[in-house]
């Protein structure tokens, strides 16, 4: 039994094995989520064809500062706070 009659002598029906990405046919990185079936790095190409945009720039959601923290004029004093 040479090694070419032992690689992919079975057929690969489930599993990571059985995925490819649909452009590239890689099988690193597959981002299936709304069967998309694209590896990253085509995601990332695509993205703005399929209709994705970027909500951040860094990735991290931007919190606004509290409403308090935005104008020195409506913060407490300290005396006002222990009446």
């Amino acid at each position: 039994m040479s090694h070419e009659s032992v690689w992919n002598s079975r057929p690969r029906t489930y599993g990571k094995g059985s995925r490819s990405c649909r452009v590239c046919k890689h099988t690193a990185g597959l981002i299936r989520k709304y069967d998309l079936n694209l590896c990253r790095q085509c995601f990332r190409e695509k993205a703005k064809d399929i209709g994705f945009n970027k909500v951040c720039e860094h990735g991290l959601p931007t919190v606004p500062p509290p409403a308090r923290a935005l104008s020195p004029e409506t913060r407490l004093d300290r005396a006002e706070c222990e009446n």
